[in-house]
Formats: structure tokens, C-alpha cells, sequence
């Protein structure tokens, strides 16, 4: 008896064997086919393994068991198997940066990695930025990314970016103006964007090649430098790999809305090839305020070895905007869009043109270390006029960033993986500035430039180095910590001096020069997934920002202004993120606290007598506290590829902000008695950020090509002086749009229409802060549409 069990036994344990075989596989990275050390191997039966030196891994296997492969920094890979005697080769293709993104609407597969990442970043893709026209980036992330918005001063120029309440300063022409982009930095295909003096210009950007935004909230100095607010990365098209294609979109809309793209795209098995050209121009809905632009894209992919590859990019812009001005609150409430008369009168405008390349070098150096770098430059030609007066610039910059990846395995459970690198930018600028009055020729034509009044050039330039890694630790736990410094060098040369200080007794000088250095940025961060399906993670990050070349010296008394710092941003977070209904719905929330001190400010200077202003300057003084939660929702109510509905997708994003200032006082000088008045706002929200804003919409796809998407955008009252004294409405937008996608042949076509603003609600597209009597750069308060087709040949 006991040797028939025995042989049952046996039997069972031969069968079980034979029915639960082991699957041989390898890991390899898609692009250079050099394995990856430590990848994590998991089965929908619960069982896990990781890939050795070699990237090869061997684990149990029953027909039909799926498995999923992941690796930090790649996109997960996900697969049923049917045949347990067939080798399992896995290439995992990498994602671009360092660090994980969070996906507005993120699939399956790549979920195991962003439940990894210890941050709120969030990056949104093709279909959300195409839910509108696709042309202006204000619409995407306005209703797609919490904590975030944008702004611009015409329709297609003068973009700031405000990430969680940094950058509303005080005064006109203060330390964050109303005028530019300061505190975030700004990157194109890794082509820096800001300049090299910590100030960005988005009039020459092609909103329309982009397909892909990553935005970093918060302190960013650890990695980025002089980003005290955060990181925005934009991604353009490009061509696919082993497809060649010629296409042609056209876009027309109200108020002479139009842009027509032609597009060539050539991919090879190692490299690929796009061209676009894109001719965009509107008539405005006011007066003075019509755009043209030009652009041409060209970007290349191309594999040189198993361990190197190259990608590059040129382009151009030539861009024209008009502008007349900032509205009045009293202009504005009667719906009186006629605009500033004196910016008007002088013709004010934003032209720009623009040559802009980079390239970027990749290198396998070994299994366990890899190094990016690139380099890049841009030249630029300005020319602005506005109420005070004409200027025109001609900026120079170039610089390099490079970075290199470790990925070390400390044990079978223990993996180390960091990065470490530089990033440098020189910037040197001609500007000259000039008066305007009437043309005594044409009394009736616009203003003409009279008079010279300065001719300044500026060298700025900045450095950064970083160190960052992250541990992974068992229990599904991992540590990230780094620290970064940076520097910035000014150099300011009056190029007039010997015209109007060129005397033996002048105490004003030719040139001002000031450094800021060692500002340290360090960051930590703690992750735990807490099961298969979500994390929490806590987070604390720094940053910094320098002062610019127009702060930093006081031209009345001829010194350098030393007292002047740079301000400094902290912010811890805290967040979780997952999703539950089988992989339907994902969700992300996040709450912080973002001190922003030394802020810039305004100081005057009064004589003996205190009877008169003789000058202001700039000085740091106050802090502003911000506290804020963040939550992203989106649900796949349907995902049937075979049914009539083949996607239908809610999404809900809310950002509520609670920002204080903190010890914040500001001196303006009475326009009545010409006496200096200090006061002080502490306590007082911040001016520019509402308290509430949310999104809600749907993305349908159907079976038969047609999609279409509506959402509702909600921005809640919010003060735009800090004394809390004159504050906006709440408004809401709804927008929609539909279309027909089809393939016949060779041919892919696509044909839409969509609506933006149809419950013609007033609202704006930039409140000027803390500068009365301007105030609003309006939006129309008119439904307005638009239609386009897009057509594709592919070879």
C-alpha cells in the first residue's frame, strides 16, 4: 500500500511538473539590445522573479498565464503566454527623462512604473491636447493638468505658466511681472526654451507639432537648476519607425482662424525623418490684435550601433503678434473691447524671429551606465512696441546638458539606480530702446520712433550639477534622494554711458557684474506601494531663483543692489496614486505646502525732507505660503474594441489653493501727496491664483471612426491686487468638438469640428497683477468654432 502512494505521488508530482513547466526568457532594452539587470518578472498566478546579468530569467509557467515585466524608467511590457516551450524575448522600450511621468489617462502597462514615481508629475498626450483647436497650449493645460495655469497677452503670444501660485509678485515691472515667464523652465525636445537668465518666450513655439507635455510641480533644482516653480517638457512629433507618409491639415475658424500644415515623415528600421511647415494666422476679435506665424520643424532619429544613437532637431519661427493693450476694469465689465488707445497709437506689437538646433548623443557605455547629452542654441532677432515706447532685442544662446543613468543591483532584492550630470547656458544680448511720437507726416498713421533712449548688452550665464538616485528596496519600498547647485553670472554694459555719464565727477559706471553661487537644492522622497494597485509617496524638493539682469543694480545711484538674493522655494507633498475596476480607473491626489521666501519687491527711496520719491528698487521681503491640493480622475467606462462604442472615457481634474502672504509688505507712493505708503498684506491671498478650478469631460471613440469630446472648465472669483481689493468673477467655458476618422487604401483622413465657449460666457485670457488701472486681456465672450480636415498618404 504504502509503495502505491508512493508511486501516486510520484505520478502527481510529474504531472504537476509537466503542467506547470518553467518559460525561459531574456530583457533587453529596445534600442541598444543590452540586457537589464534586476527587471521584475511577475505572473497573474502570484509568482515573481527578476532577470539576472545577463537579463535572462527563467519561471514557472501554465498555458495562458499572463506576465508582466517592468522596469523603472521603461514601459511595462504584458503578455499571455501560449506555448510555456517557447523562449520569451522581452524589449522594454525606454521612456524619455529620467523620471516617470504620470500619465493623464495611463495604460495598463505602463502603470507599474508610475506607481513607482514619488511625485505629481503629469503628462498628458496627443488626445487631450488635441481636445480643441490643438494650436494654443493654454487650452490643454488649463483642463488637463491640476495646478496649473496659463496665460497669454494675445492669442498666440506673451504665455506665462503659473505652477502652484509662484511668480504673483507685486508692482509694476517688479520682481515677476506681468510681461514674461519666470521661475519654470521650459524645454523642447531637450532644447532649453528659457533663457539663460531664468526668463521664458513661448511666441516662436509651434504648439501644433506637439504631441506630448510633462509638467513638474513645484521646487525642481535638483535636476534643473534655477526652477523654483517647476519644469515643463514639450515633445514634438515624429516619424515612425518603418513607415513613410506626406500629409496635409488645414484648420480654419472664427474671427479668420487658419493654419495649414504639410507634413513629410520617413521612417527606416534605424532611422527616421520628419519635415513639417505650418503657416497659422488670426484677425482677432478686437482691433490691433491679428497674428501671423511661420514655422518649419525638422527632426531626426538615428540609430548608429546596438549602443548608440542620435536624435536632433531645427527649427524656425517667424512670429507676429499685435496687441492693444490691457483693458480697464471699467472696459472690461461694460464689454467695452477696444483696447488701450496708446498702445494702439503705437502700433504695439511682439515680432520675433527665430533659429533654434540641438542634438542629442546617447551611449550604452555598459550594462550598468548610459550617458545622454546635448547640445543646443537658438538665435533670435525681437522687436517690441507697447504704450512706453519701442525695443529691440537680439539674444544669443547656447548650451549643453548631460546627463548620465546608473542602474546597479545590490542584491536579489535590493537595486540602486541614479542619475548624475551638468547642464551649462551662456546668453548674451544687444538691446536698444527707443521713444515714440507722432508722425508728422501721417497724423493720422501710428506713432514712429523719435528718439534713442539705451543701448544695453548682457551676458548672463548659469551651470547646475546633479546627483540623484533611488533605492528599491523589498516590501515594494523605495528611498530617491539627490541634491543639485547652481550659479548664475550677470554682466550689464551701458552702451551709452560715454554719452551721458562720460564726465571727471560721475559715480555711475559703464558695466554692473554680481554672481549668485552654491545654491544648494537637495530633495528626498519616500514611495511604498501599498498593493499591486497604488502608492503613496512623500516628497520634499528646493529651488531657487536668481535675480534678473534688470534687478540687480540701481542705475540712480550707480550700484550694484547686494542685499539682493535670490528667492528660495520649499515644498513637501504628499500623494497617492493607483487604479482599481481591472485598470479602469486611475486616479491621482496630491496635497503640499510650498513656502516661496525672499520674494522680490519694491522699495522706494524719499529725500531728506520726505517730499519726493528719488528712486525704488528691488529687495527681498516676505514669503508666500502656499497650501493646495490636486486631484486627477479618469474612468474607461467602455473599452470594447468590438463594439459600437469602442472608448468612452470621463475625466474629472480639481486644484484647490489656499495661498497666503506671509510678512509680505510692499511701498507704493501716493499719487495725491507723492508720500511713500507701506503696507502690508500678510495674511491676504495671493493675488492671481483662484481658489477652486475644475475640469470635467468625456473623450468617446467609435467603432465606426467617429470621436468626439466635451468638457466644462470652471475657474473660480480670485483677487488681482493684493490688498484684496478688486477681485474677477468666477466663469465656466463648455467646448466640444467631433469628428470622423477614416482609412481607405493608403489614405488616413480625418475631419472635425468643434466649438469653443458655447454658453458665450465673458471670461479672460490674462489678468494683470497688482498693476491698475490695467487689468484684463479678454477673451471672446462669443461662441466661436472652427473645422479642419487632416489628410495622410502613407507609402
Amino acid at each position: 500500500m504504502n509503495k502505491l502512494l508512493s508511486m501516486i505521488a510520484l505520478m502527481l508530482t510529474m504531472m504537476n511538473a509537466w503542467s506547470q513547466s518553467q518559460i525561459n526568457g531574456v530583457v533587453l532594452d529596445s534600442q541598444t539590445n543590452l540586457p537589464l539587470v534586476g527587471a521584475s518578472i511577475k505572473t497573474d498566478l502570484k509568482q515573481k522573479t527578476t532577470s539576472d546579468l545577463k537579463g535572462v530569467f527563467s519561471i514557472s509557467c501554465t498555458d495562458s498565464m499572463q506576465v508582466t515585466v517592468t522596469y523603472v524608467g521603461y514601459h511595462a511590457f504584458r503578455k499571455v503566454v501560449r506555448n510555456c516551450n517557447a523562449k520569451l524575448m522581452v524589449q522594454l522600450k525606454p521612456k524619455k527623462e529620467q523620471l516617470n511621468a504620470v500619465e493623464v489617462n495611463p495604460e495598463p502597462n505602463e502603470l507599474e512604473s508610475t506607481l513607482l514615481a514619488p511625485n505629481a508629475r503629469v503628462s498628458i498626450d496627443s488626445t487631450a491636447i488635441n481636445r480643441g483647436t490643438g494650436l494654443f497650449l493654454n487650452d490643454a493645460l488649463n483642463t488637463s493638468v491640476p495646478g496649473v495655469t496659463m496665460q497669454s497677452r494675445t492669442s498666440s503670444a506673451g504665455q506665462q505658466i503659473n505652477i502652484r501660485g509662484y511668480g504673483n509678485g507685486l508692482g509694476f515691472k517688479g520682481a515677476n511681472n506681468n510681461f514674461d515667464g519666470q521661475g519654470s523652465k521650459v524645454y523642447l525636445n531637450g532644447i532649453a526654451i528659457t533663457d539663460a537668465e531664468g526668463v521664458t518666450m513661448l511666441d516662436d513655439i509651434d504648439f501644433g507639432s506637439v504631441n506630448k507635455v510633462t509638467v513638474d510641480k513645484g521646487p525642481s533644482g535638483t535636476l534643473y537648476g534655477l526652477a523654483i516653480a517647476g519644469v515643463v517638457n514639450l515633445e514634438t512629433q515624429k516619424a515612425l519607425k518603418n513607415s513613410s507618409s506626406i500629409g496635409q491639415d488645414v484648420l480654419v475658424g472664427s474671427y479668420g482662424l487658419a493654419r495649414a500644415t504639410t507634413r513629410l515623415a520617413i521612417g527606416g528600421k534605424k532611422s527616421s525623418l520628419l519635415i513639417n511647415y505650418g503657416h497659422q494666422k488670426f484677425d482677432g476679435f478686437m482691433p490691433h490684435t491679428a497674428s501671423q506665424k511661420d514655422f518649419v520643424n525638422v527632426i531626426g532619429d538615428f540609430k548608429l550601433s546596438d549602443k548608440q544613437s542620435v536624435t536632433t532637431y531645427f527649427g524656425y519661427a517667424n512670429s507676429y503678434d499685435e496687441r492693444n493693450g490691457e483693458l480697464t476694469a471699467g472696459q472690461y465689465d461694460t464689454l467695452d473691447y477696444s483696447g488701450n488707445t496708446r498702445y494702439i497709437a503705437n502700433d504695439a506689437h511682439s515680432a520675433v524671429q527665430t533659429f533654434r538646433a540641438g542634438i542629442g548623443h546617447t551611449y550604452q557605455l555598459f550594462s550598468f551606465l548610459s550617458n545622454t547629452t546635448s547640445i543646443f542654441g537658438s538665435a533670435q532677432k525681437m522687436d517690441n512696441s507697447s504704450a512706453g515706447g519701442w525695443s529691440d532685442k537680439t539674444p544669443l544662446n547656447v548650451g549643453f546638458r548631460s546627463v548620465f543613468n546608473l542602474n546597479f543591483k545590490l542584491s536579489e532584492k535590493v537595486m540602486l539606480k541614479g542619475v548624475v550630470g551638468t547642464e551649462m547656458q551662456k546668453m548674451n544680448t544687444l538691446a536698444m530702446g527707443y521713444s515714440m511720437g507722432t508722425d508728422s507726416t501721417n497724423l493720422e498713421g501710428y506713432n514712429v520712433i523719435t528718439a534713442l533712449r539705451s543701448i544695453q548688452e548682457t551676458s548672463s550665464a548659469t551651470a547646475s550639477y546633479f546627483a540623484q538616485f533611488s533605492l528599491l528596496l523589498p516590501y515594494q519600498l523605495s528611498v530617491t534622494a539627490g541634491i543639485g547647485v547652481s550659479s548664475m553670472k550677470l554682466r550689464l554694459e551701458d552702451r551709452l554711458w560715454g554719452v551721458n555719464n562720460n564726465s571727471s565727477g560721475s559715480f555711475i559706471p559703464p558695466y554692473y557684474e554680481q554672481s549668485y553661487t552654491n545654491l544648494l537644492s537637495p530633495s528626498v522622497a519616500i514611495n511604498k506601494k501599498i498593493n499591486n494597485n497604488s502608492s503613496v509617496y512623500a516628497a520634499y524638493s528646493t529651488g531657487y531663483k536668481a535675480p534678473v539682469s534688470s534687478q540687480f543694480y540701481i542705475p540712480v545711484t550707480g550700484e550694484v543692489n547686494q542685499g539682493l538674493k535670490p528667492e528660495k522655494g520649499t515644498q513637501i507633498e504628499l500623494g497617492t496614486k493607483g487604479y482599481f475596476l481591472n485598470h479602469k480607473l486611475y486616479y491621482s491626489l496630491a496635497v503640499f505646502n510650498a513656502r516661496f521666501s525672499d520674494k522680490m519687491t519694491m522699495l522706494s527711496v524719499q529725500n531728506s525732507d520726505n517730499t519726493a520719491t528719488l528712486y525704488t528698487y528691488v529687495q527681498n521681503d516676505g514669503n508666500l505660503n502656499n497650501n493646495g491640493l490636486e486631484l486627477l480622475v479618469s474612468y474607461e467606462l467602455m473599452d470594447q474594441k468590438d463594439q459600437f462604442f469602442k472608448s468612452v472615457r470621463p475625466f474629472f481634474n480639481l486644484t484647490y489653493s489656499d495661498f497666503k502672504y506671509d510678512g509680505y509688505k510692499y511701498q507704493k507712493i501716493d499719487k495725491i501727496s507723492n508720500e511713500v505708503i507701506t503696507e502690508d498684506y500678510t495674511g491676504n491671498q495671493v493675488a492671481g491664483v483662484p481658489p477652486l478650478l475644475f475640469n470635467v469631460g468625456v473623450d468617446v471613440v467609435s467603432k465606426l471612426g467617429v470621436f468626439a469630446n466635451v468638457n466644462l472648465n470652471y475657474r473660480d472669483a480670485m483677487y488681482y491686487t493684493s490688498d484684496q481689493l478688486n477681485q474677477t468673477d468666477a466663469f465656466s467655458i463648455l467646448n466640444a468638438k467631433v469628428g470622423y476618422n477614416y482609412h481607405v487604401k493608403h489614405f488616413d483622413v480625418a475631419i472635425y469640428a468643434g466649438g469653443i465657449n458655447l454658453t458665450s460666457s465673458q471670461y479672460y485670457n490674462m489678468v494683470f497683477v497688482n498693476q491698475l488701472p490695467d487689468a484684463y486681456i479678454p477673451a471672446s465672450n462669443e461662441a466661436n468654432f472652427y473645422g479642419g480636415i487632416n489628410l495622410k498618404y502613407n507609402f
